[in-house]
């Protein structure tokens, strides 16, 4: 079932009541609900259960998916979906203005110009520079949320399996170019791969015409050029409005990414395909990836969302640069990220002696190195592979408790090391011998980074030139009536 937005639901379920020519009093008699509770519901005041949707679409006259559009039913709906979100905010309550009920007595042109003075206030506000210790709190409270739920997004998954069930896709071999071609049109959507896209964005989503540009570089690898497109989906799939501030934005980019996984390895294929592999006592990221035709960074965070859910396993995830800085991670199984003190995890460095460091050098540098590591916190046992075709190269690890090992292939690795990090003498405490040779006689000339002293983004969209996006949509508009 859909995600369910209660204000959407409810001005649509209005508008099919009123429609019918049906009083609350009516509708209640019809589907077993006193009308008081059918007033709340259709004020998005209370979330409806699967019963009540089936009852609901029943003594209307509708489809089920007509009372789950994620779109309000009429301009004027919008609008007053729009301005019960707005009261919502904290940057409207700290406005002290009394609660104001969007009764039929209330214009269109002045719910109008309150939609648009408050959008005009959040958008001031949203240009406000984000700290980049904002960014990575938002990012820390993000991945406290995924770790509780085992990274597992039920509902996703069930949008995910809906939309591939609609174009025949099983997850038997790899997704066609036009499996890809089905579900965009599904979704109202036409794919055009161009040579001339901003430089800035992988794809550009043009909603008035139905079209998704993105590269047609032959160099644009297929398996990144399909995640793009699923992510891209993704968004208008799960309902999302445009990002309000960065942590939604940091939200809708983690939902997406996992709608993405969830249709390229869907959870009716790929389950009992792992749970095969366990009880083998062979699961392996590469055979995993290898077996939906996906990159190893999207069969890593496949197997996060569905190990602790169906396999009974916790697990870490974790991608870093070769000095070892983390550009993503997730665990629900202890393993001891170093973090900062808002308890982010990204952008911190990671012990060297850690086997997703370790890589770089390893003879197994361009197959799979296997390590156990000893931490604080225990064992550890992972599998990491290095991206060197990505620049700059990276390296990706999953991994497992010590007790966990033993269903991965690779368990039986005689690589062991062991860090200290973040306790103790950490790997990065220079050693008395060393400071009293080197002590003033040393002068690192560091590599400047362009981002270093920007704050974290004003855009709309953060990091991306709208002026260029508009451009190039002008062009494409143009050239396709001409």
């Amino acid at each position: 079932m859909a995600i369910i937005d209660p204000l959407v639901f409810g001005q649509r379920v209005r508008h099919y009541r009123k429609a019918a020519k049906m009083t609350l009093d009516a509708l209640g008699v019809k589907v077993s609900k006193p009308a008081p509770f059918l007033s709340l519901l259709e004020n998005g005041k209370k979330e409806p259960k699967l019963g009540l949707i089936n009852d609901l679409s029943i003594a209307l006259g509708v489809d089920v998916s007509d009372l789950l559009s994620v779109t309000a039913p009429s301009r004027r709906a919008e609008m007053e979906v729009a301005i019960e979100r707005a009261q919502r905010d904290q940057a409207y309550r700290d406005l002290g203005l009394p609660y104001l009920k969007a009764s039929a007595r209330l214009p269109d042109a002045a719910l109008e110009h309150i939609v648009r003075l408050y959008e005009e206030l959040r958008g001031r506000d949203a240009a406000a520079p984000f700290t980049r210790d904002e960014a990575r709190a938002a990012n820390a409270q993000l991945r406290a949320e995924m770790t509780e739920r085992g990274n597992y997004f039920g509902e996703i998954e069930s949008i995910a399996a809906d939309a591939v069930r609609t174009i025949g896709y099983e997850g038997q071999g790899a997704m066609s170019k036009g499996d890809l071609n089905a579900l965009a049109k599904h979704f109202g959507f036409k794919v055009i791969r161009t040579s001339d896209l901003p430089a800035s964005v992988r794809s550009v989503t043009d909603m008035r015409n139905g079209r998704i540009f993105v590269h047609g570089r032959d160099s644009f690898d297929s398996k990144l050029l399909r995640s793009v497109i699923l992510q891209t989906l993704g968004h208008f799939a799960l309902g999302h409005p445009d990002a309000k501030d960065f942590a939604e934005f940091l939200r809708q980019r983690v939902e997406a990414n996992y709608f993405a996984g969830a249709v390229l390895l869907p959870e009716s294929a790929a389950v009992p395909y792992l749970r095969e592999a366990k009880a083998e006592r062979n699961l392996s990221i590469e055979d995993f990836k290898d077996r939906f035709f996906a990159s190893y960074e999207m069969a890593g965070h496949r197997f996060t969302n569905l190990a602790t859910e169906h396999l009974d396993l916790r697990t870490h995830f974790v991608r870093s640069d070769e000095q070892g800085i983390i550009w993503k991670a997730y665990a629900n199984n202890g393993v001891p990220f170093p973090k900062n003190s808002a308890g982010a995890i990204e952008g911190q460095r990671l012990c060297r002696e850690w086997g997703t460091r370790q890589a770089f050098t390893s003879e197994a540098k361009y197959t799979i190195h296997y390590q156990y590591t000893d931490t604080s916190a225990g064992t550890f046992w992972c599998a990491t592979f290095v991206e060197t075709k990505s620049e700059p190269a990276s390296a990706i690890t999953v991994g497992a408790r010590f007790e966990d090992a033993k269903w991965f292939r690779g368990w039986n690795t005689d690589r062991r090391s062991a860090s200290q990090c973040p306790d103790g003498d950490c790997c990065r405490t220079v050693s008395d011998a060393m400071a009293e040779r080197w002590n003033g006689n040393s002068w690192p000339s560091v590599r400047p980074n362009s981002h270093v002293l920007a704050a974290m983004p004003v855009e709309t969209v953060p990091g991306v030139d709208m002026v260029e996006i508009y451009e190039f949509l002008t062009r494409q508009d143009d050239a396709a009536f001409q």
